[in-house]
């Protein structure tokens, strides 16, 4: 922090040197792309389709809005959404919600969504009513409990829209709906997914990014055989990643964990990779900040609405709050993280939802092999497989389907 506070005293004082200084540590800090002929670079370029984008407000009016702070509560949940969609495209779509994180907003993860929708998914996400940065009364995570009902009400609006009424070309194909969020986020997408009261079980493939998982018992993903990828740092000072992330694999019977070796919690978001925050050496430390000045009512656990054990749930009241062992000195780069981040995201859906079997198995095996091989930080552990199994590498079939 103190070379941030430096950095911006030389700005307003000698603003040619600064401006080299942080043109230097922005360039010093970027991340290293993967091999110009990888096939992770090839994947990382946008898909066959161009991108459009397509904002509105959807309002649920069955169910309010919490008073929170100086806010009095609304009689309805006003959701300001964007919406990532292949232009032209008439073909029956995919579907994905996305959900964003604590104190964060609808577009953290625009590069995320951007790709999908180049290979020809649709993707909802929206600003929710109390977690967002702006949030009115300031962001309460216990919000979060009302979210699944969100997902559920997204999946119901999209999915209604008549062919005059919604902006993309082309329908959703109702068997090929999915949800995606990082951390608060990524456990709205765990309830969503996996939640016996909350489920939506037109969801049918997953992924949680860096999302709280301590709390879930083997019995609470036993609720429905739906594919789930954890995406998790192992560097993660808010969510930890040894009790959160590393039951995974034991727990799911589908999917499992891509593992990011020094990756932070912060990098996550597409707001780490930009500057300012690119300069710090782990944006966790902006993160835990930032989290425990919003975090309200400590003493209570904002999620005893979600059950107990009936529920698959077990909330430990002596949990260790985020932040408690403080931030490592430094983590992965942002931008490095990042790219990791959408392949597995994009490879995950892709080996769920690729109507060809051929390319289905293809992206299995980017996910399981040629990802890992590409970034020496990532690794791939499958619901099922024990953490000592050598990996069998060999040349992925992506590489043919593409060049055919």
């Amino acid at each position: 922090m103190k070379a941030l506070r430096w950095l911006f005293d030389v700005s307003f004082g000698l603003p040619a040197v600064s401006a080299v200084v942080l043109a230097v540590a922005c360039a010093w800090n970027a991340a290293a792309p993967p091999s110009a002929d990888s096939e992770s670079a090839r994947l990382l370029a946008p898909g066959p389709h161009s991108v459009a984008t397509f904002d509105t407000v959807f309002v649920d009016a069955s169910r309010p809005t919490d008073a929170n702070g100086d806010f009095a509560g609304s009689p309805e949940r006003t959701l300001t959404a964007t919406l990532w969609y292949p232009e032209g495209d008439a073909a029956a779509h995919p579907l994905l919600v996305y959900s964003h994180g604590f104190m964060s907003m609808r577009s953290e993860n625009a590069p995320l969504t951007r790709l999908l929708a180049s290979h020809g998914y649709v993707v909802v996400a929206v600003d929710y009513p109390l977690t967002n940065l702006r949030a009115p009364g300031g962001p309460n995570v216990r919000d979060a409990v009302n979210q699944p009902d969100d997902v559920h009400f997204l999946i119901d609006r999209v999915l209604a829209w008549e062919p005059g009424e919604r902006p993309f070309a082309g329908e959703i194909d109702r068997e090929r709906i999915g949800a995606v969020g990082l951390s608060l986020g990524g456990l709205t997408t765990t309830l969503a997914t996996y939640h016996p009261r909350l489920r939506d079980p037109r969801i049918a493939a997953a992924v949680s990014i860096a999302g709280p998982a301590a709390m879930f018992l083997p019995a609470f993903f036993a609720t429905a055989d739906v594919p789930f990828l954890m995406i998790a740092g192992t560097g993660d000072a808010i969510i930890t990643y040894e009790s959160n992330a590393a039951p995974i694999p034991r727990m799911v019977r589908r999917g499992g964990l891509v593992s990011i070796a020094g990756a932070s919690h912060a990098g996550f978001s597409e707001f780490a990779n930009r500057f300012p925050l690119r300069l710090l050496a782990n944006p966790d430390s902006i993160g835990c900040y930032a989290l425990n000045r919003n975090l309200q009512d400590p003493s209570e656990h904002p999620f005893e609405k979600l059950g107990g054990e009936a529920e698959g749930i077990l909330l430990d009241p002596n949990a260790p709050l985020p932040c408690r062992d403080g931030t490592p000195s430094s983590a992965l780069a942002a931008g490095r993280q990042l790219m990791i981040t959408r392949l597995a995201a994009l490879a995950f859906f892709e080996s769920r939802f690729a109507k060809d079997t051929a390319v289905r198995t293809a992206y299995d095996a980017f996910l399981r092999e040629t990802l890992p091989r590409d970034f020496p930080e990532a690794t791939f552990l499958a619901a099922g497989v024990r953490s000592d199994a050598k990996k069998q590498l060999r040349r992925s079939p992506l590489n043919d389907i593409q060049s055919s």
